[in-house]
């Protein structure tokens, strides 16, 4: 871009300020997201009665909006972000509690509601307004402001959290978890506490294998592939097989014929086939490098909100995209949880737009930071 050093206008300020090789990072994974959805989708649409072209102009007509909201979100001030993540928050647990009451039940879970004619999934928009909300009040606290911050957090975390678990989403419980727990312990957690903590999540773990059947299922056709049902799993490590190191060429695919959700949560599997092993460590190198590189500007920074919120959000983007990849390669139990920017999602799109928006600007080169 022709932009001047001394330009100082909002645009000016922000070219020079924001991290550009992690917003070039996220739009090349969104452009590879629309190339995977081009090649995955169009046997999904076929099965459902659409156009071959049904899911593709879907994600496109959003994915531009999309990279647009990301960019207006990043060029907000530290205070301003606070208010997007504040204002987020508190329409993210409104949708929550109307999910539980008005959603459809969809699989044997109710995460999705309807409103003005769109489906929403709440649970994607709350885990970076609370990565953002939860690092403003645990940093309040610690650093001496007459304000309950780490009762706060947690309790809105346990709040979050029991609405997750009511839909049942035991995955998005555990990202959740998992961003409060690394911005807690960031804070100052005292280690009894983390010894307690540590206890907690794993009889959590074994609770969860108890009281929810898909997650006893999930854990137990993993443990033993021949107790149940792991048609899509099986099928994804064909498709890995299949592709080799360079693939068997765009469009060549055959697992995305047969595999239901082939455009979503298993569009890995599809670029494993179609693209080869290369390309696959090239996503994961993606994924990598803006965590890293969101590690590596953090450590340079000196003010404790920017360092627990845009860790917070790093832990969400990167559990996330792990979570996804090891789901697909049979390395954990399976979990519907998407790509970041990959896989097929008008909400997973949007919310990840706004939190890596968020992430840029916590990020952005300030008076007084070096890095």
């Amino acid at each position: 871009m022709a932009i001047a050093r001394n330009d100082t206008s909002v645009l000016g300020r922000w070219w020079w300020t924001v991290d550009r090789w992690t917003l070039a990072a996220l739009v090349v994974l969104a452009g590879l997201g629309l190339v995977l959805t081009a090649t995955a989708s169009p046997p999904v649409a076929e099965r459902i009665g659409a156009d071959p072209l049904y899911f593709v102009r879907k994600q496109g007509v959003l994915l531009l909006p999309a990279l647009a909201v990301l960019v207006f979100v990043s060029l907000a001030d530290l205070r301003q972000v606070r208010r997007v993540a504040v204002g987020l928050m508190l329409v993210s647990i409104l949708l929550l509690a109307g999910t539980l009451l008005l959603g459809p039940e969809i699989k044997g879970a109710t995460r999705w509601i309807s409103i003005a004619g769109f489906s929403l999934q709440p649970s994607e928009f709350a885990k970076p307004a609370f990565a953002v909300v939860a690092a403003w009040m645990f940093s309040a606290q610690r650093l001496g402001e007459e304000i309950p911050g780490y009762l706060i957090a947690t309790a809105l975390f346990l709040l979050v959290l029991a609405l997750l678990l009511m839909q049942p989403d035991v995955g998005q419980a555990a990202v959740l978890t998992a961003i409060w727990f690394t911005q807690f312990f960031l804070a100052g957690m005292p280690m009894a506490a983390v010894i307690a903590m540590a206890a907690l999540g794993a009889a959590g773990m074994v609770a969860a294998y108890f009281i929810f059947p898909h997650v006893q299922s999930r854990i137990d056709r993993f443990l033993d592939p021949a107790s149940g049902d792991s048609y899509q799993v099986d099928r994804a490590m064909e498709a890995f097989s299949n592709g080799g190191l360079f693939g068997r060429g765009p469009g060549e695919g055959v697992v995305k014929s047969v595999l239901p959700d082939g455009h979503a949560d298993f569009i890995f599997a599809v670029a494993g086939e179609e693209f080869g092993l290369i390309a696959c460590l090239l996503i994961v190198a993606i994924f990598a490098f803006v965590v890293l590189r969101g590690v590596a500007r953090v450590l340079h920074d000196n003010d404790l909100f920017v360092v627990l919120a845009a860790t917070g959000l790093l832990v969400q983007f990167g559990l996330q995209a792990l979570i996804n990849m090891a789901s697909t390669l049979s390395l954990i139990p399976t979990k519907g949880m998407t790509l970041p920017f990959i896989s097929y999602g008008g909400s997973s799109l949007l919310a990840l737009a706004i939190g890596m928006g968020m992430l840029l600007a916590l990020t952005r080169k300030r008076p007084g930071v070096t890095g």
